[in-house]
């Protein structure tokens, strides 16, 4: 891979999130669209507390999230 095609950012983490977790990250931005109330650390606590994560891939698709809902 190219070092312009690599992935960069918190979407570089999300082959391996989807591999260790078992679902697609369209699953785990949905799940993060039903406590959207929350600050961005509650919502990484969330994911890990509920659902297991490590703090690293969580950390990861909080702020994807946040950062896309931004742009919406």
């Amino acid at each position: 891979m190219s070092e312009e095609t690599k992935v960069k950012g918190p979407a570089s983490y999300f082959p391996s999130i989807e591999k260790k977790y078992g679902q697609p990250i369209s699953h785990w931005l949905n799940q993060l669209g039903t406590v959207n109330d929350k600050k961005h650390m509650e919502m990484v606590n969330w994911l890990k507390a509920e659902h297991g994560m490590g703090h690293g891939h969580a950390n990861a698709l909080v702020a994807y999230f946040l950062a896309s809902a931004k742009n919406t």
